[in-house]
């Protein structure tokens, strides 16, 4: 049976979800590392998250430029480095699809944002700090890991691409003394 785009960002977020429990429940701390867009726009809406908010949210779609001026209306304190992130996912993962935004459980069917990518896939084959948490690059240098042959192969939509590299392009790097000592290489 062939898999739907949808279900597949579906499973891909549920994954990432899981996998972030797991690593919670064994103690590993995340919380050095930038947040990434979904969990951003979870904080902006609260928790539990308004559904009848985010499903307004979640079938708009709105340029990066238009996504910062109505997280700034909102009031909410971001810094400049979150409100880029934030503005960057809901500009590039939204609108969601109709049978999506239709669940109960909408927070789950938002698309893994670029922290989720980097935790649930750089890791799979090198560290994600000595791989990842170092470099500066501009946006399409971050577009360009996935044209080599190992990064091709990766089972990332192109949204997904987009998502990480765009996340990295605005959060990276991150200084050594701010990664805990386990993950430094």
């Amino acid at each position: 049976m062939k898999r739907t785009a949808s279900a597949g960002r579906l499973f891909l977020a549920v994954v990432a979800l899981a996998c972030f429990a797991l690593a919670q429940a064994a103690g590993a701390d995340h919380s050095f590392m930038p947040k990434g867009g979904r969990a951003l726009l979870l904080d902006l809406l609260g928790a539990p998250a308004d559904l009848a908010q985010l499903r307004v949210i979640t079938q708009t779609r709105r340029t990066e430029p238009q996504w910062r001026d109505f997280v700034v209306a909102r009031k909410q304190a971001l810094s400049e480095r979150e409100l880029t992130t934030l503005a960057a996912y809901l500009a590039g993962n939204l609108p969601l699809p109709d049978a999506a935004v239709k669940r109960d459980d909408l927070a789950l069917a938002l698309p893994p944002d670029g922290r989720d990518l980097a935790w649930n896939g750089c890791q799979n084959c090198h560290s994600l700090f000595a791989g990842y948490l170092m470099q500066e690059r501009e946006l399409q240098a971050w577009r360009n890991i996935f044209l080599s042959p190992f990064h091709r192969e990766l089972k990332m939509s192109p949204q997904e691409r987009e998502e990480f590299a765009r996340y990295s392009a605005i959060n990276m790097p991150i200084k050594l003394d701010d990664v805990p000592p386990d993950l430094r290489f």
